[in-house]
């Protein structure tokens, strides 16, 4: 048995804390916030429940998987609903609805192309192939190496890593509105769809093919159940414990440092920022330069808004994308010339239209988020400026005025996740998966330089995104089971 130190309590360290402390190792966690989740916290207010980070359900086999590691179901926990329809998709002469099944969604792109419909289903008949390789194979591999990727199915697929999501939605699809949907749901790994390879389109079917779900009470549960799950299995948990040093002694890891208490160890993992992880070390035990970390390409950040409406709002689903200004243009706007959008997409979700408990009667609850380059200069005027923008667009698009039906709202920008997260460059969602970011080649789960260091979550293998965090505890924690 082994005493390990968790550094963070997001998705990742819970994982990890869960699948170590079954194996009988003694596990503590560190949380410098007053409440577990990392950017999966909860804001209540007034009545009001908001999801501070994470907001969509997908891949439900993966949570099922998890849990039933443990020997656990998800409804254990917490009540789980397929929203119909998923979303809704704004655009500037038409909305688009996707339905929860596939013979729903393709009537929905047959209406607005002809034929596209036939196109749909095989474009996810290929998606559900490359998210069985991926789910089974590919992500769970720990990224220590290129030979991870050479399975029988990846050879067979090697093309798919060269081609990009853009080359294979466009070379089926023409209108600019199915277009737009199908790249859509690689936003979720970071980067633009003409950089992200075409084997990720497996995020087409976890979309069309497995669906949008909704936890009852947010998505806040799900780290509730995973606190319940780890305190079950022994976890200690340590709430407004920042960690500030990450001890060494003769090359391996010895402790940390916390509320200017040394806590010994025999292994760390930081499920923090991995840049800010790495600053708690010496110079000398840093594996990562300054520039490496500067030239990575990032996720989003994101200007978030969180309102309580004293009313229920008209024309809503419980997601819906706002598409009505050019999709390229602000892409560009994050990743090419960083800068704040021109003219925003943006998202609102409403958990209120389907879970009652998010919101007092007759009232809504409203997250908005714009995503952003991450690292842009984040000022009261600005927020307030894009505030004004969304909610100009928000109420013509929906035929409603709601500006005078705001009771409270509250922002979360770029300095909250500098200040709260220790976040690189206030990023939002991670390091952006582009083919010279995937599997072996993002930042390692082992320190190269000090022996019995260790990191997890979205900087990391597999990437961006809730169920790919989860996925990273199991993989930290599989590499210190084999090694002890």
């Amino acid at each position: 048995m082994k005493k390990i130190i968790i550094i963070g309590s997001g998705f990742s360290s819970l994982s990890a804390a869960c699948y170590l402390a079954k194996t009988g190792h003694q596990v503590e966690l560190f949380e410098k916030n007053g409440t577990v989740g990392g950017r999966a916290r909860q804001l209540i207010k007034d009545g009001f429940t908001f999801d501070i980070g994470p907001s969509w359900y997908w891949m439900p086999d993966i949570f099922e998987k998890f849990f039933a590691d443990f020997g656990k179901k998800p409804s254990d926990y917490y009540q789980l609903d397929k929203l119909d329809p998923a979303y809704k998709i704004f655009f500037k002469d038409d909305v688009m609805t996707i339905g929860d099944c596939m013979d729903k969604i393709s009537a929905e792109f047959e209406r607005i192309e002809s034929g596209s419909g036939k196109h749909l289903k095989e474009f996810i008949g290929k998606a559900q192939e490359n998210y069985d390789i991926a789910i089974n194979k590919v992500v769970l591999r720990p990224g220590l190496s290129p030979l991870e990727l050479v399975t029988k199915e990846t050879v067979f697929r090697v093309d798919q890593f060269f081609k990009t999501i853009s080359y294979e939605v466009r070379k089926r699809f023409k209108n600019p509105k199915l277009i737009s949907t199908l790249e859509f749901p690689v936003l979720f790994l970071g980067a633009k769809p003409n950089k992200t390879p075409s084997f990720y389109s497996f995020m087409n079917f976890a979309d069309f093919g497995l669906g949008t779900w909704h936890p009852k009470g947010g998505m806040y549960e799900i780290i509730k159940a995973m606190k319940h799950l780890a305190e079950e299995l022994g976890v200690k948990i340590n709430t407004n414990s920042a960690v500030d040093k990450i001890l060494v002694t003769d090359g391996k890891v010895s402790g940390i440092r916390s509320n200017d208490k040394d806590y010994s160890t025999d292994i760390v993992i930081s499920g923090a920022d991995y840049h800010h992880s790495e600053t708690l070390l010496e110079k000398k035990n840093r594996q990562y330069s300054e520039s490496y970390w500067n030239k990575k390409t990032y996720a989003p950040s994101s200007l978030l808004f969180y309102i309580g409406f004293n009313k229920k709002l008209k024309n809503i689903e419980h997601h819906n994308l706002f598409f009505d200004t050019d999709f390229e243009k602000h892409a560009q706007e994050i990743y090419d010339s960083p800068q704040w959008p021109s003219e925003p997409l943006f998202y609102a979700n409403f958990p209120s239209v389907t879970d009652i408990s998010m919101a007092p009667e007759g009232c809504e609850a409203g997250f908005f988020l714009i995503p952003i380059a991450p690292g842009l200069n984040d000022t009261p005027e600005l927020r307030s400026q894009y505030f004004d923008i969304v909610m100009d667009r928000f109420s013509r698009r929906t035929g409603q005025d709601v500006k005078n039906s705001i009771i409270f709202k509250e922002s979360f920008c770029v300095n909250d996740f500098i200040e709260q997260y220790n976040s690189y460059k206030g990023n939002a969602y991670g390091m952006a998966n582009t083919l010279k970011q995937t599997a072996f080649l993002r930042p390692n789960l082992k320190s190269s330089k000090v022996k019995n260091l260790f990191f997890t979550g979205q900087l990391t293998v597999p990437g961006p995104g809730v169920p790919p965090s989860l996925i990273s505890g199991k993989l930290v924690s599989d590499l210190i089971t084999k090694k002890t």
